[in-house]
């Protein structure tokens, strides 16, 4: 019966990311990039001038610097998908299906600004920085607390318990095949470094992320570097190859089109989470002048994952000419593209990612439930007992696995995801106007546009923050 049960939810999963969840949330990218007028690429600039600022500024003991949110936002966005998910991707899809990925972290960039803008719009002071994200902007904007506290609920037990379980098992995973460690070893350790940083609330998460993320970020992009300077030559011909994959008349007809575009978009949406409602509890915990501030930051945070950290595997697979014919697949796949090009330390260096990536992702992800845990109940009692179950449930996923529970987890992750997507349509007109009275603010001469709650009228009494 629980083999029935795991079956019928893998096709539920199927069904809804495929057919619902994967159609609106393009859609609803074209749309915010077109309403914008394409915020993601005439203010991209504007992006790394801002997450330059962010470095030095909002460092205070009650506060949290753009920086660092766009670091814990995208400690969670890069995690073993971009290792695994990518390989996953170009195995089942080809080459083809890179250029798909690329084209949804551009659209999806689009509702990355809209929701992080909102999360700081409705914002609100927490205990030792702002709390915001889309169970806020539910309850506040919408005014559907019923729907906020489901929203809240799901993104708890699915973020915090399930994913970081599937993050930790990752590792165990990974370290046991290359060193032949058993799995009980990392279990203790990795449990005891999520702990110390967790007891350490958001700041303690900030500027572990705010170390983590540009060092791993930078240490796989030089190695990905290193592959492509040995195959220069090599590079347009892989351009152009992934370009006539994603429309060749090969793939229409042996039928692989569909299957192409739908591996990149698949493996691009969950990677980069863009529209999902995650990122956006990351983003509200910046101290800004102006809440488009950090949604251009956030929106640079898709760019992150996508178009840097994703292309990178991608282009390792491609260029070492492994076979693409499901022998090797996931990680493997990718450790042995690695290791093809640099030798056996490619695997150990695959396996040093994968904790890193692996570990932000699980204070990253963690952080968000934080926020949403104090949406629902700010006793300070419970939140030392879901600290508690998160350091349970990474032991755990270190020890054991347990398919249906992941499964369920997808299920949840689009209920939520439906969620924020129903709140971005509703209100994703305030964020627009917050990103005219930004460009207002710029055309008169202000270097640093300064956001009132007064900006926008119709919202100014739900804006408490902004006064």
């Amino acid at each position: 019966m629980l083999e029935t049960l795991n079956n019928w939810i893998i096709s539920a999963n199927d069904w809804i990311w495929t057919y619902l969840l994967i159609i609106l949330l393009i859609l609803i990218g074209l749309y915010f990039t077109f309403k914008s007028r394409f915020v993601q690429f005439r203010y991209f600039g504007e992006m790394f001038r801002l997450l330059g600022q962010g470095v030095s500024n909002g460092k205070g003991k009650n506060s949290v610097s753009s920086f660092q949110a766009f670091c814990i936002a995208t400690a969670s966005r890069v995690g073993t998908g971009n290792l695994a998910g990518v390989a996953t991707a170009v195995a089942l899809g080809g080459s083809g299906a890179v250029f798909w990925m690329w084209v949804l972290a551009l659209i999806g960039s689009a509702s990355a600004f809209v929701e992080s803008t909102l999360a700081q719009i409705y914002k609100e002071k927490g205990e030792r920085s702002f709390i915001g994200g889309p169970a806020f902007y539910i309850g506040k904007g919408l005014k559907k607390k019923g729907l906020a506290l489901l929203f809240a609920f799901i993104i708890i037990i699915t973020f915090g318990l399930v994913f970081n379980s599937v993050q930790a098992n990752t590792i165990a995973i990974a370290f046991h095949e290359i060193y032949g460690t058993g799995q009980l070893g990392p279990a203790i350790i990795l449990t005891f470094f999520t702990l110390i940083t967790i007891f350490g609330g958001i700041h303690r998460i900030a500027r572990v992320a705010g170390i983590i993320v540009p060092f791993m970020a930078i240490a796989y992009i030089l190695v990905a570097l290193f592959i492509l300077f040995n195959h220069m030559t090599a590079i347009p011909a892989l351009i152009g190859h992934i370009f006539s994959n994603a429309f060749g008349i090969e793939q229409v007809v042996g039928g692989g089109l569909g299957a192409t575009i739908m591996q990149g978009v698949r493996r691009g949406l969950f990677s980069n989470e863009a529209g999902m409602g995650s990122a956006p509890n990351a983003a509200a915990t910046a101290t800004v002048s102006h809440p488009v501030k950090q949604g251009l930051i956030q929106a640079l945070s898709v760019f992150t994952d996508t178009i840097v950290i994703c292309s990178c595997t991608a282009f390792i697979i491609l260029l070492s000419d492994l076979p693409l014919d499901g022998t090797l697949k996931g990680i493997q796949l990718t450790q042995a593209a690695v290791g093809h090009e640099i030798g056996p330390f490619g695997a150990q260096f695959i396996a040093f990612c994968i904790l890193l990536f692996a570990f932000s992702s699980i204070i990253g992800n963690y952080s968000y439930c934080e926020t949403n845990l104090f949406f629902i109940s700010r006793h300070p009692a419970g939140l030392q007992i879901y600290r508690i179950a998160v350091g349970g449930m990474v032991f755990f996923g270190s020890v054991a696995g347990l398919d249906i529970v992941w499964n369920l987890a997808d299920l949840f992750m689009a209920l939520m995801t439906l969620i924020n997507l129903i709140a971005l349509i509703f209100l994703g007109h305030l964020a627009l106007k917050a990103l005219k009275n930004y460009n207002d603010q710029k055309r008169r001469g202000i270097k640093s546009p300064v956001f009132k709650a007064s900006d926008i009228p119709e919202i100014e009494d739900q804006l408490s923050e902004w006064k």
